[in-house]
C-alpha cells in the first residue's frame, strides 16, 4: 500500500470512530485524491478550527470553488457543524475528512462522479 492508502485508511477510520459514520471509501478516495499534495503536508492536511481565516478559505475555495454553491450564512453553519460532528477538542482534524463531510452535506458526491 502507498501512502496515500494510509491516509485513506486513517481517514476512514476518523469518519467510523470519530464522527460516527459509515464512510463511503470511494467517494472519500476521490476527495482525498481532490486534496492534492496537500494531504502529504502535516500543517495543510488539517483544518485549524479555531482560525476564523482558515474557515474562509474552506468556504472559499472548497464550498463555492470546488462545490459550486452560493455564498451564504448557511456555507458558515454547515463548517461549524462539520467541526462540532469531528469533536472540536480533537487536535487533528483532516482536510480530507472535512472535506468529505461537507460533500456529503450538501449533496454534492455528482462533483467528484
Amino acid at each position: 500500500m502507498g501512502k496515500r492508502d494510509d491516509l485513506i485508511a486513517q481517514y476512514a477510520d476518523d469518519l467510523k470512530n470519530k464522527c460516527g459514520m459509515d464512510p463511503d471509501m470511494d467517494l472519500l478516495t476521490k476527495v482525498t485524491i481532490g486534496c492534492g499534495p496537500a494531504i502529504y503536508n502535516a500543517d495543510a492536511s488539517t483544518v485549524a478550527a479555531t482560525q476564523e481565516s482558515e474557515l474562509e478559505t474552506v468556504k472559499t475555495n472548497f464550498l463555492i470553488k470546488k462545490l459550486g454553491l452560493e455564498d451564504g450564512p448557511d456555507l458558515m453553519a454547515a463548517i461549524n457543524s462539520v467541526i462540532e460532528t469531528y469533536g472540536r477538542s480533537e487536535r487533528n482534524k483532516y482536510r480530507a475528512v472535512v472535506y468529505y463531510m461537507l460533500t456529503k452535506h450538501f449533496k454534492k458526491e455528482a462533483v467528484y462522479g
